[in-house]
């Protein structure tokens, strides 16, 4: 088992919402996030999973 935690961050790096905090095994998984509430415009999500560390651009159109 690895802590895992999944963030989505606005273009200025605060954060909007957290997906997943906390200790999952190795797998397959699927989450889905509501952005509703928020603005059309430029996110990132950070993935961290034990030592692994992923930061991805997204971009969310309404």
């Amino acid at each position: 088992l690895a802590q895992t935690v999944l963030k989505v961050y606005d273009i200025l790096g605060n954060e909007v919402s957290t997906l997943v905090n906390k200790e999952l095994s190795s797998g397959f998984y699927e989450y889905e996030f509501d952005a509703s509430s928020l603005p059309s415009g430029i996110y990132f999500y950070k993935l961290t999973a034990g030592k692994f560390n992923s930061l991805k651009k997204m971009i969310l159109m309404k």
